[in-house]
């Protein structure tokens, strides 16, 4: 059975954003998609300090609860991330989190991620949803994952999970944005069944801006 992951970067392990995923998660289980939630936690977690070892190493030389998702990632076929708004962004948690995680991924040659949908979903009390939406969403597009949209931005307003539930178009969308990743790994799954192979990557190329 195909599997996706809800990472969940809040520092309420069942606050407002993991309320969100409830919705999500049950969405794509009636549609034949297993779920599991990872929770990044509430200790600190410390920024990419840009020391490049996860080039030689394939993980983040600063190990902790990135590692840990490193070493799962693999094994699932679509993500959703979840953040809290905090400042108008994402919390500082999910991302640090994301920033070591993707980046050890890409310069370690990992492939953990490349071409499985992915989505984020946001929570907020009442602002700064589509600014952190489109923040999340800037790490798959560089990560060659497909975004899984739904009717509506991916976000839920409420201050406490209870006031989350109220949000009836917020749980519908979350319900559709199930149904979509459902549909989009169900089509996935028959394509590569037909023998359509993943597109063939390139050598990456930099091109600066200033050049000596």
């Amino acid at each position: 059975m195909m599997k996706v992951l809800l990472v969940n970067g809040s520092p309420h392990k069942d606050g407002c954003t993991y309320t969100s995923f409830c919705e999500v998660s049950e969405a794509l289980n009636k549609n034949g998609i297993d779920t599991d939630v990872f929770w990044i936690g509430n200790k600190a977690i410390s920024g990419c300090i840009a020391c490049k070892a996860c080039v030689n190493k394939g993980v983040c030389a600063l190990g902790g609860t990135v590692n840990d998702f490193l070493e799962i990632a693999g094994d699932y076929d679509g993500f959703v991330f979840g953040t809290p708004v905090h400042w108008g962004a994402a919390s500082g948690g999910l991302t640090s989190f994301l920033d070591r995680a993707f980046y050890a991924d890409l310069c370690g040659g990992g492939n953990r991620f490349l071409l499985k949908p992915a989505a984020a979903v946001v929570s907020a009390r009442r602002a700064g949803t589509t600014a952190t939406w489109d923040q999340i969403n800037k790490y798959f597009a560089l990560m060659q994952m497909p975004i899984i949209s739904s009717r509506y931005w991916n976000i839920v307003h409420g201050a406490t999970p209870e006031q989350v539930k109220k949000d009836e178009e917020g749980m519908q969308t979350m319900r559709i944005l199930g149904k979509n990743m459902a549909y989009f790994l169900r089509c996935k799954d028959i394509a590569i069944k037909a023998g359509l192979s993943v597109p063939e990557q390139e050598p990456v190329i930099f091109t600066n801006f200033i050049r000596e």
